[in-house]
């Protein structure tokens, strides 16, 4: 998989930068505060949010199940409405196949419209070497974009700035790539967005091309979906004379009544609205309305990979809300950037290791990016147990052994500087299978409780450095439940 941010440490360097970052940290704060409050009070107005929960599981899970049959019936259906279905294996022929549309158009520019499938690929990268400019039309996308930044969000990507910063990019910034911010420009978010708007209105009037992702993809009609709150998704969606959307084929769902299931819980679940502002839908071409050419790039890039993973698989049920990343402790404090990701938080913490694979530094510390404390799981709304999921690529990560990457079956070894953890971990095992030594050892330990230090020495500093070491009780369990009640004389 593409996309990982060149030059990004592992994520523990990283988020010991990032806290002592303190705007960052207020913005973060802010944002991510504000907006699970109000998720909160969205989901509360549904007596039946559970239920709509463990449907969109149940929807996901069978899809995954039968992902090949339902790939070929998108395929079918698509064409039959008049689209052309592209298969991506990987990020370079992805970006390749798109380059090529492009060129055969004659054009040297895109607009696109938000689809974290093509910043996981690094589209824009690859089709600037081919002299395509791309230019992102959703409002964070283009702060991002123009402040030569990388996304902190999955739903708003420039969760990281604050409206002063905002300004100062859109100051600067903005004529070197088209229609220059106004004069006196101020941070207030309806100048702000005025300013976008009048720069993102030529771009959508001239473009011939657009590009798009999608959040859902029926296979029954081959019918995409996309959901977005700005409008800019419908311009790009319908102006342009060729279309191309890239999508994960994860995104699939049978039957066009599932969307009711996901078009209630997704938009509570992101933006804390009941309903996406807009809601564009689309089935091939006509000859009368939209887009003359449709293409469809359907992207794998480790996806079956992770399908393959009985445990891990759960992470391709994601319909990318970002619920997980608003009630992190972790995101909170670190921000997007240190998971080294387009997909940071939670999710990201067990996506991006699956879909990149354990073997870089950054992707074998991103499963130990959290505190298992289960929020993310408390808010899912399709269930993923991240916490399962970050424990399981721990053990990976640590023990290494099977796996499917490329497509094939490995045994992935080891990663370095797990040593002593493995050998804990081997004790620990021993131990517990050895109830004789387990007695004799907990004994030991509660009778020399006061001799214990109170951090941990070598490598356990590092553990011991941000948590309090637990109390040795004065007696084992085994010994105090034996005295009180499981004796024969034992109170009663």
């Amino acid at each position: 998989m593409s996309g990982t941010f060149v030059g990004m440490p592992a994520f523990p360097q990283a988020a010991r930068e990032a806290v002592g970052n303190t705007t960052l940290r207020g913005n973060l704060r802010h944002a991510t505060h504000t907006i699970r409050d109000k998720r909160a009070r969205a989901v509360a107005e549904l007596d039946d949010w559970e239920a709509l929960r463990e449907a969109g599981k149940q929807i996901k899970d069978h899809t995954l199940r039968h992902l090949d049959r339902y790939l070929v019936q998108v395929e079918e259906a698509v064409t039959a409405a008049g689209g052309t279905v592209h298969w991506a294996a990987d990020a370079d022929e992805a970006n390749e196949i798109v380059a090529r549309l492009v060129q055969e158009t004659g054009e040297s520019e895109v607009v696109k419209v938000k689809s974290m499938a093509t910043q996981e690929i690094a589209l824009n990268e690859a089709l600037e070497a081919r002299g395509i400019h791309a230019y992102e039309t959703d409002l964070a996308e283009l702060i991002v974009q123009l402040g030569k930044d990388r996304p902190s969000h999955i739903l708003v990507p420039a969760i990281h700035r604050n409206r002063g910063e905002i300004r100062d990019i859109f100051r600067s910034e903005m004529s070197e790539w088209g229609r220059p911010a106004p004069e006196g420009l101020t941070d207030t978010p309806a100048e702000l967005a005025e300013a976008a708007r009048l720069h993102l209105r030529e771009k959508f009037l001239r473009a011939k091309v657009g590009i798009s992702g999608a959040n859902f993809v029926v296979a029954e009609t081959g019918t995409l979906v996309v959901v977005e709150s700005e409008g800019n998704g419908r311009m790009c969606l319908t102006l342009p004379e060729t279309l191309i959307s890239v999508v994960g084929i994860e995104k699939i769902v049978p039957r066009w009544q599932d969307l009711e299931v996901f078009l209630q819980t997704l938009p509570r679940s992101s933006t804390a609205e009941r309903m996406n502002p807009y809601t564009s839908m689309w089935t091939g071409t006509t000859g009368e309305d939209g887009p003359r050419t449709f293409h469809l790039v359907l992207l794998d890039n480790g996806r079956t990979d992770t399908l393959a993973d009985e445990v891990g698989r759960q992470a391709l049920r994601c319909i990318r809300c970002s619920a997980c990343l608003n009630v992190c402790p972790v995101y909170e404090r670190a921000g997007g950037h240190a998971y080294g990701s387009v997909y940071p938080g939670p999710i990201g913490a067990i996506l991006s290791p699956q879909l990149r694979g354990t073997g870089s530094e950054i992707d074998a510390s991103l499963p130990y990016a959290s505190s298992l404390c289960g929020a993310c799981y408390e808010v899912c709304p399709v269930a993923i147990d991240i916490p399962e999921v970050l424990v399981h690529l721990r053990e990976r990560v640590v023990q290494g052994g099977p796996a499917v990457r490329g497509g094939n079956r490995v045994v992935l070894k080891p990663a370095k500087g797990h040593a002593a953890e493995r050998a804990a971990m081997r004790a620990a095992q021993w131990a517990f299978t050895h109830p004789g030594a387990l007695r004799t050892g907990q004994r030991l330990a509660s009778r020399t409780r006061r001799l214990h230090p109170r951090t941990l020495p070598g490598p356990g500093r590092a553990w011991s450095g941000t948590r309090d070491l637990p109390a040795v009780p004065a007696e084992p369990f085994r010994d105090w439940w034996q005295r009180t009640r499981g004796g024969k004389g034992g109170a009663k």
